[in-house]
This record gives C-alpha cells, structure tokens and sequence, in this order.
C-alpha cells in the first residue's frame, strides 16, 4: 500500500526521532511511504486560540497537498484530531462549499498510527522487541476525540520483551493542553504533578504516549525531578528491534 507520510510541523521541528520511526514501522510491514515536502501545519494552533479565519488557507493548503493520497498515516492524535473533528467546521467558517466538499471526501482517509496498524493492516504484532518496563499514558485527543480505545495498548502489549503495567487513573489530563500550560500555569502543574505521582507509583522505566506534545511535558518535570523515567512516542516502542537494543 501507498501511505502518504503527515509527519506534523511539531514532530516535522522538535522530534524528527518520532516521524522516522513511524516510516521504519509502516516499511517493516510492506508498505511504501511517500513524504510530500509541501506538508505544513494542520492548523490546530490558530484554530485552538481563537484565530479561525487564519486556520483557513492552512486547511486548504492540507487538502491540496493530500488531496489524491491513497491513505494518510500520522502519528499525533492531536493533529490528527483537528483534522477530523475540525476541518468541517473551517470549511464552514469560510462558506466554502468546495472545501466542505474535499474535506468530507479526504476525512475517511485520514488515520492515526495506531487506528491504521489495528483497524486497516490488521496487525497488532510490528515485529518489535523492547525489553524494558513501559507504561502508557493516553492522551486527551487520543482518547476523547479520535477514540483510539485500547488499540495503543494491543500495540505494546504485542511487542516481545515488554514489562507493560497499567498507568493508575489514566485518563486523567496531564495538563498541557497547548496554550493552556500557559495560560493557566498554576492549574497545569497541579495536573501535571498528579500524572507524574502516577507514573512513578508504576516503578515504569519509560513513559509512552501517542502525542509528543503531552511526553514533552511531562518529560521535562520527569527529567527536572531526576527521576530517571524517559518518555517516548509509540512509534519509537514499535520501530525497536532486538538488533537495534
């Protein structure tokens, strides 16, 4: 299968680790995966602060560059859940029937690493080995908007070598929110430091999520406390082979 590549502009600047790990899993399993170079941001930034009208030409520029792709594989649930959830809504803000139109025919295409392993190839075994103890945070776009359930979790439960342990309270927000962590700093750190007793209650030598933007977050107090917890996206859990430990 032909999977065309949204890396997204947070992974694309700040965690490029995240997007070539992703491509080792997809061709791992057979698949080609093409990278438009014309990809930019999904828009989610503007459109989560107030600046609708600016999120249009983004979302436009995302259905041209995405327009005629077979599937579209990202691995940001946040991302990927501003796309699904919000694209017609600025389609709808621009009174833009075309846009509407693209949007509603691109949407059915649009998935989530870990929906595109589980509900399109099948796979729940990517062939990975990680022997180390991992615990799994499930993010709030992961989990309220796309709906991703337990398929992260089939996931790593599948790979060989993993001490997988059960995250305590898990659905419980981490605090970071984007521009929240920052407008509300006070309210996000007292979150933050719920999900992090949490963590470490778990004895957890790596921390796995589906968003880079919350494993930033809570890596840095992890790191700032020395607790010797590290965090990584699950695309990174699922590229590890045994060659590579």
């Amino acid at each position: 299968m032909q999977v065309t590549f949204f890396i997204t502009c947070f992974n694309d600047t700040l965690f490029p680790e995240v997007g070539q790990a992703t491509v080792r899993v997809l061709e791992r399993l057979g698949h080609t995966v093409d990278v438009p170079l014309e990809q930019t941001c999904c828009g989610q930034m503007h459109f989560n602060t107030g600046y609708q009208l600016e999120t249009i030409p983004l979302v436009r520029r995302f259905v041209d560059v995405f327009r005629d792709a077979e599937v579209v594989v990202g691995p940001s649930a946040s991302c990927l859940g501003m796309i699904r959830e919000f694209y017609p809504r600025v389609a709808e803000v621009a009174d833009d029937a075309r846009l509407a139109d693209e949007v509603r025919l691109l949407l059915p295409r649009i998935y989530e690493l870990t929906e595109f392993l589980t509900d399109v190839l099948k796979v729940e075994d990517v062939g990975a080995y990680f022997p180390h103890r991992v615990t799994y945070h499930p993010t709030c776009h992961s989990l309220r908007v796309l709906h991703v359930g337990d398929r992260p979790t089939r996931l790593l439960r599948a790979v060989r070598g993993i001490d997988f342990v059960e995250l305590p309270e898990a659905e419980g927000c981490c605090g970071f929110g984007g521009t929240f962590a920052i407008k509300n700093a006070d309210t996000s750190i007292a979150m933050l430091s719920d999900k992090l007793r949490h963590v470490l209650d778990t004895r957890a030598e790596v921390l796995v999520a589906a968003d880079t933007s919350c494993l930033m977050h809570i890596g840095g107090a992890l790191s700032r406390q020395r607790t010797g917890v590290r965090t990584a996206h699950i695309a990174e859990i699922l590229a590890s082979t045994e060659e590579r430990n």
